[in-house]
């Protein structure tokens, strides 16, 4: 499934939050040499539980909105964001 994603870098910690049907993510590196696309992968990986494989930006490599595509079907990503919703 793909999702919609806006990427905040230099961020004090990293966070993810939904905002306007999209997700928020706070990362700590800087968006130089792909490493801030590396910590994006990484992040939703470790958050989603998949393997960063199973992890693909498949459009905005160098922008703050990204469209990622997850391997995971629907019900399960609304499980995890109900999660991440009732930490915040």
């Amino acid at each position: 499934m793909n999702i919609e994603v806006k990427v905040i870098t230099r961020a004090k910690r990293k966070e993810i939050t939904r905002e306007d049907g999209a997700l928020k993510v706070k990362l700590l590196s800087v968006p130089r040499d792909g490493k801030a696309n590396q910590e994006l992968t990484e992040y939703l990986a470790d958050v989603f539980c998949v393997r960063k494989t199973d992890v693909t930006i498949v459009k905005g490599e160098k922008d703050k909105r990204k469209v990622v595509s997850l391997v995971m079907d629907e019900a399960e990503y609304s499980r995890k964001m109900a999660e991440i919703q009732e930490k915040a």
